[in-house]
């Protein structure tokens, strides 16, 4: 398998989330994606990508892409992410260490940052295309988006 690094534009994503502060739990990640989804199957909302943000240091949000006409509910919030250049990486996370492709981006993103072909790093954020618990091939193109500033 190959795994390259790219600039590249992603869209804007409408989700809708739930955020919580604590340590990295991969059991409260997927408590949390299911709540967002059984939502939004309760809503009637036909949802797109699944995608699980860090904006802080051990706060995190997971979230569905939902239909800008959504409407929050309780602990369910919608934000806009809006159309970014990011750097992206799309891997198999059963063939290449997730590990490996962090490390490895942040390297590449030291380089470009070096030969001035960016300024700064932001947030990171994996983008699932659908449930990566229940979906083998939302697992298999995990993609992995770093906000950057030209």
């Amino acid at each position: 398998m190959t795994v390259d690094f790219r600039l590249k534009r992603a869209p804007a994503y409408r989700i809708a989330y739930v955020a919580w502060k604590g340590p990295w739990s991969d059991a409260t990640i997927r408590r949390n994606f299911e709540k967002v989804a059984r939502w939004a199957a309760s809503k009637g909302y036909r949802t797109g990508p699944w995608v699980f943000l860090e904006p802080g240091s051990r706060r995190w949000l997971t979230g569905v892409v939902v239909p800008g006409n959504a409407r929050g509910d309780g602990a369910i919030r919608l934000r806009t992410l809006p159309a970014r250049r990011v750097a992206s990486v799309e891997f198999d996370p059963d063939v290449v260490s997730p590990r490996v492709v962090y490390h490895g981006l942040s390297d590449w993103l030291r380089g470009q940052k070096k030969d001035r072909e960016i300024r700064s790093v932001g947030a990171y954020r994996e983008v699932y295309r659908g449930n990566p618990w229940t979906d083998p091939r939302a697992y298999a193109h995990t993609d992995i988006q770093v906000v950057v500033r030209p």
